[in-house]
């Protein structure tokens, strides 16, 4: 992971956001927020890294275990326990999740594109859409608020052949804002490693074994190219009308690395895969004292391909072995209302519609004639979701609320989903306040679930699950350093949720993989926030981020078969413990910061065989360095950061077989020129 320099433009002002924490004293909670578990990451944790994918700010920024197939590869989101289909994603309102597969690569979602970012957990995911099971998280852009024209850069050069470009163009008055963002990755990716799954027999002159070694190699087959482009256009006609368009082109070319256990020459194999994807929103809200209206349209573009090609043995050329296509067209529709009565009541009523048309084939499959057949699906889905809440704050320390939603999708209409939630406020000193929340979800099967050939299954049931929560959280002096020179706040949340007909993909006794609904699962933990910041005068700020998770997900389903040893056992690839802490020392234009995350074992199968080195993938510490420097000049802000990650050489894995690189290092230039801005 590596690390990068703000832009210039976030000098002084930029400095006090990054030490700050997006903390709402609950001495003035909304009645929004009532109950509800939320993790609304700061703006400064996403412009902590021009090369941070949003994958990399949640592992360090929350309790989300990210599943990470290597630097430029795949990365899943695991929360309290659930599988990645389980997150909801959206993007100004716009679901991210593939409708083919149901979960996100939130490797390919820059942080530096995304100007708000915020977690619902659990029960409280209900009110931004269905299939949280595990969590939903919301992504979004919004107007620069500057006047005049406005330019940032950042330039990143890094190890491994990585090259970063970040540029951004603003334009704003009183009624119109235009920002365009330009953000561009080339990457070798070819760290060396030693490969503990490989030997190397030592041999004396008579041939006899004398010992071994393993090898040192280089991640192969790993390199990409990914170039982003946001364009967002904002109007305020100044009678309570707001209109907005945003959109995100993505191309994206990455080499898939070989596995750590595979032998063949990089001359001998080769796989790829390609995307290009265009999301558009049109948005208008109308606001005024009490009642918000809004209205949002929007349409999603995918070209996705796969290609593989392999030894056909002898001296022959590579031979094209798989080359998968898909294409993915989806018609976002959303309308919504929020009316306030008076100070107590909140009223919200919401309906989203989405249709889908996908394509997916594989034309290298051979049929019985010899020839090429193309195998694959070609399905539409409509998908409708109608949603209801009322929010009640009888007393200043006490508030109730109650979510309602429901779901069709094609010819199938889930049972209707409750939410509760409460909170209240214990003392007013401290502003202790405890909260809890209890919801019945529902997920429904992916295109790739029902239809995928072969092995799909038309048969499936809809995932359902029961989760509940209750913490409590305080606030002492001001974590943001505003108003006060200490600030901490901290907040602890335990979760118990069952989740039953899971869908697992399993190997069948024709050779193929297919999904069934066998498991049940309970999920059950801990988490645990924390802040603390001082002001120590003279220019000197100190402050400290940390989270610290338990996760238990056990699998309570019915056996496959006599030998099913998974029953009884945790998850695959879901650590027990997980904690992370971002440390930040600042003295006038000098930011020192250190990040460290801790995960435990992570199994590898399903019955948590420990008996070979292939079963468990050991725990892991990770260690990132970096100190910034900034500069003001008369025409310009200039910044200049070094950043050392994985400070200690960690060796570890993520998933198996996939290494991981190790001690690597960055420097990054940012700068803002100060003209056309006033």
């Amino acid at each position: 992971m590596l690390l990068l320099l703000f832009s210039a433009s976030v000098a002084t002002a930029q400095q006090r956001t990054y030490r700050a924490d997006p903390v709402t004293v609950r001495a003035r909670r909304s009645l929004r927020d009532i109950g509800a578990q939320k993790t609304s990451l700061d703006t400064a944790a996403l412009r902590e890294n021009v090369t941070n994918s949003l994958a990399d700010v949640l592992s360090q920024n929350s309790s989300i275990f990210i599943k990470s197939y290597g630097r430029g590869t795949l990365a899943t989101a695991s929360f309290r326990g659930t599988a990645p289909s389980h997150t909801q994603v959206t993007w100004n309102g716009l679901k991210l999740n593939s409708p083919m597969l149901g979960m996100v690569d939130f490797s390919l979602i820059p942080s530096y594109l995304i100007d708000d970012a915020a977690l619902y957990h659990g029960a409280s995911s209900v009110g931004v859409t269905g299939g949280g099971l595990g969590l939903a998280v919301t992504l979004g852009t919004r107007p620069a608020q500057e006047e005049g024209f406005g330019l940032k850069f950042v330039q990143g050069i890094s190890s491994f052949g990585t090259y970063d470009e970040f540029l951004r163009f603003t334009w704003g008055n009183r009624k119109w804002q235009s920002s365009t963002r330009f953000y561009y990755v080339t990457s070798q990716n070819d760290f060396k490693y030693t490969n503990y799954r490989k030997k190397v027999y030592e041999k004396d002159e008579n041939g006899l074994v004398t010992g071994f070694h393993y090898p040192e190699e280089r991640n192969r087959n790993g390199d990409y190219r990914d170039l982003h482009l946001v364009q967002d256009l904002f109007y305020n006609a100044g009678n309570g009308n707001r209109w907005g368009l945003s959109v995100w082109y993505l191309n994206s070319r990455r080499g898939i690395p070989m596995l750590n256990v595979d032998y063949k020459t990089d001359s001998r194999s080769r796989n790829r895969q390609d995307e290009q994807t265009l999301r558009a929103v049109a948005t208008w809200d109308r606001i005024s004292e009490s009642l918000k209206l809004g209205a949002k349209a929007g349409y999603t573009y995918t070209d996705m391909g796969y290609r593989y090609w392999g030894d056909p043995g002898g001296d022959e050329p590579l031979v094209e072995m798989i080359r998968s296509r898909s294409f993915v067209n989806t018609v976002y529709g959303e309308f919504g209302a929020d009316y306030y009565l008076g100070k107590k009541w909140l009223f919200t009523a919401k309906v989203t519609a989405d249709q889908h048309f996908v394509q997916s084939s594989d034309r290298t499959v051979t049929n019985s004639s010899g020839g090429l057949a193309n195998v694959g699906y070609d399905e539409a889905r409509f998908e409708l979701s109608g949603f209801v809440g009322v929010k009640y704050r009888p007393a200043e320390r006490l508030g109730v609320g109650i979510d309602l939603r429901e779901e069709l999708w094609g010819s199938h209409v889930t049972p209707l989903i409750p939410a509760a939630f409460a909170d209240f406020l214990i003392s007013r000193k401290g502003n202790v306040l405890l909260k809890a929340s209890a919801a019945r979800n529902y997920r429904y099967p992916t295109l790739n679930d029902l239809y995928f050939m072969p092995g799909g299954n038309d048969t499936l049931r809809t995932e359902r699950g029961w989760t509940y929560d209750a913490g409590i959280e305080f606030t002492l002096g001001d974590p943001r350093l505003e108003n006060r020179r200490v600030g901490f706040r901290g907040e602890v949340t335990a979760y118990n949720s069952w989740i039953d007909d899971w869908i697992a993909w399993l190997p069948t006794f024709k050779g193929f993989w297919s999904p069934v609904n066998v498991r049940k699962v309970h999920a059950y933990g801990l988490e645990v926030k924390g802040r603390f910041a001082a002001d120590m005068g003279r220019g000197w700020r100190v402050a400290l981020d940390g989270n610290f998770a338990i996760t238990h997900s056990v699998n309570h389903g019915d056996s496959q078969s006599w030998a099913d040893e998974s029953i009884g056992k945790q998850l695959v690839y879901i650590p027990v413990y997980s904690a992370a802490v971002t440390g930040t020392l600042s003295w006038r234009s000098w930011t020192l910061l250190y990040k460290w995350n801790y995960y435990s074992e992570r199994y590898t199968t399903s019955s948590n065989e420990t008996a070979t080195r292939l079963g468990v993938l050991a725990p892991y510490l990770m260690n990132d360095v970096s100190l910034e420097k900034h500069f003001s000049f008369p025409w310009a802000s200039l910044s200049v950061k070094a950043v050392v990650n994985n400070l200690f050489d960690e060796e570890y894995e993520s998933v198996l077989s996939r290494p991981m690189a190790g001690r690597n290092y960055g420097l990054f230039i940012g700068l803002s020129p100060r003209w056309g801005r006033k």
